[in-house]
């Protein structure tokens, strides 16, 4: 199959970016590494008359620190990000990037556009939902900051704008005593997760949980935060925390689909067991630490 006929559009600045976006609506949709539209595109499950290209733009690419975060460019390369040091400081991202496909895909694939794509079964939007990341756009009123709780809206449908980039990313950096896992069941390697399970733990001085974040991957139409699992972490130690138990109640009452990858049922089960893993992963990280 051949992709619908298309205006390709190659702008070198967000300004000028945001301007094409503006000018053309919905006819048109940003290229980022086109790992997911470009495949749409060409089996025509979708169609657009203009394609903006990001890749031209330099200054949405890199990794850098600023004030207690890690500030990754939305069109930097998965793999970029996989085999940098400075991404050690947010250890969930790190670890969860590997995950994401072949290699390949990663070499192409970027940040921003797996979070902007907001596929419900992607590593990364759930890894900044539990990191309480913020992500940042520019568009026609300027730039604005939006968390994560409130960025992913349904199944590839986010908060952007229609004339709105992404730009960036913020992560907050690691804490002294703190742990991170995340946790994902797929068919094969590189296959998307059936589910997974994204967690951080900080400690306190007294080696309890201070604070939790717990987020689910492949549980529904947007990544979900388990907010009763985390209020049940919470107080809790390496050898009180019930890792089952907050598994369970972290998949309670959700919705995930019924597919011929399973059922749903199967989904909270097995849901359930790589958050228990995810959690117990990082309770014990954060001890050790």
């Amino acid at each position: 199959m051949k992709p619908a006929p298309f205006a390709y559009h190659a702008p070198e600045t967000v300004a000028d970016a945001v301007g094409l976006l503006r000018e053309h609506g919905d006819d048109a949709k940003p290229l980022a590494g086109g790992q997911s539209l470009v495949p749409l595109l060409a089996l025509r499950l979708t169609r657009f008359a203009h394609l903006v290209d990001l890749n031209r733009i330099a200054a949405l690419q890199g990794l850098r620190r600023d004030n207690g975060a890690l500030e990754v460019g939305a069109m930097t390369r998965q793999a970029t990000v996989e085999h940098s040091a400075d991404a050690e400081v947010v250890p969930l991202l790190a670890r969860a990037v590997p995950l994401i496909g072949h290699f390949q895909i990663r070499n192409r694939g970027t940040i921003g556009g797996s979070l902007a794509h907001a596929d419900p079964a992607s590593e990364l939007p759930a890894v900044a939902l539990a990191l309480d990341a913020e992500l940042v756009a520019a568009g026609p009123g300027g730039v604005r900051v939006i968390p994560a709780r409130d960025f992913f809206v349904s199944t590839w449908t986010t908060a952007l704008d229609s004339a709105e980039v992404l730009t960036a990313v913020r992560f907050p950096v690691r804490t002294e005593r703190g742990g991170w896992a995340i946790e994902e069941f797929a068919r094969r390697a590189g296959d998307f997760a059936v589910t997974g399970a994204a967690c951080a733990v900080a400690l306190g001085d007294d080696g309890r949980v201070e604070r939790a974040g717990i987020a689910l991957f492949g549980m529904g139409s947007t990544p979900l935060r388990a907010t009763e699992a985390e209020r049940a972490l919470v107080g809790s130690t390496a050898e009180t925390a019930d890792s089952a138990e907050i598994g369970r109640l972290a998949t309670a009452g959700t919705d995930p689909p019924d597919d011929l990858h399973g059922t749903a049922a199967y989904r909270r089960k097995v849901g359930a067991h790589m958050t228990a893993r995810a959690v117990a992963r990082a309770v014990e990280e954060a001890t050790r630490g």
